[in-house]
């Protein structure tokens, strides 16, 4: 799964010239946190909502309306952006994009295609693959088990699901308590959570967690 294939788009994008109050107004009006900044068909930088509000003056100051709104009318979104950009390309694959979003701590990054911007990938984007990828809007028996790190265990386990009659409609896997095993977290259909129980038994070390899910 690339980038390209489940950033949002058609990407929003402002001017680095744009009054930072029509900048908040648009990101409000559009349901959006940040924006790429761009100029001449360039990115130039990135601004989000937090950067808009950190410019506005606190709400105990001693000016008044008239007075704060002449004042944020001088300030540009080119004032309070940011213009170390990280960015991807839509051929990265959708766990690097996670992965520099995690290091970086940041919620979002454009994604460019020929040197233009063409969409944004964020946090709530990968929370909706995350979704599908663990089969969350579909119900099934959901289990999470410790199996011996070794070859062929999770062959043996996937094919003792479907000779039961039991089929797939997540599959994971995490590190488990140490080398010698892996934590996986699975859920079926077609089988209730004893037979479950039964096709997995010769092939695990312990069942974590095991129940009928969702939604």
């Amino acid at each position: 799964m690339l980038v390209g294939e489940r950033m949002s788009h058609p990407v929003i994008t402002i001017a680095p010239d744009l009054p930072i109050t029509e900048a908040v107004n648009l990101m409000r009006k559009e349901h959006i946190r940040r924006t790429p900044v761009v100029k001449g068909g360039k990115l130039v930088g990135i601004v989000s909502d937090k950067d808009l509000l950190n410019a506005s003056p606190s709400p105990a100051t001693s000016l008044s309306i008239w007075e704060m709104n002449y004042l944020l009318s001088k300030i540009k979104v080119e004032d309070v952006m940011t213009t170390e950009i990280l960015s991807i390309n839509v051929d990265t694959p959708v766990e690097e994009a996670a992965r520099i979003m995690a290091d970086n701590k940041i919620g979002g990054l454009p994604v460019m295609k020929d040197n233009r911007v063409v969409g944004m990938i964020t946090e709530t984007d990968l929370f909706k693959i995350f979704l599908e990828l663990m089969g969350a809007r579909e119900k099934g028996i959901r289990v999470t088990a410790m199996i011996p790190e070794k070859v062929g265990e999770l062959a043996d386990l996937t094919k003792a699901i479907a000779e039961a009659g039991g089929n797939f409609i997540s599959f994971g896997q995490t590190a488990g308590e140490d080398p010698s095993n892996r934590e996986v977290t699975f859920k079926v259909s077609g089988l209730d959570e004893s037979k479950v129980k039964k096709a997995i038994d010769p092939f695990i070390e312990k069942i974590t967690d095991i129940r009928l899910c969702c939604p």
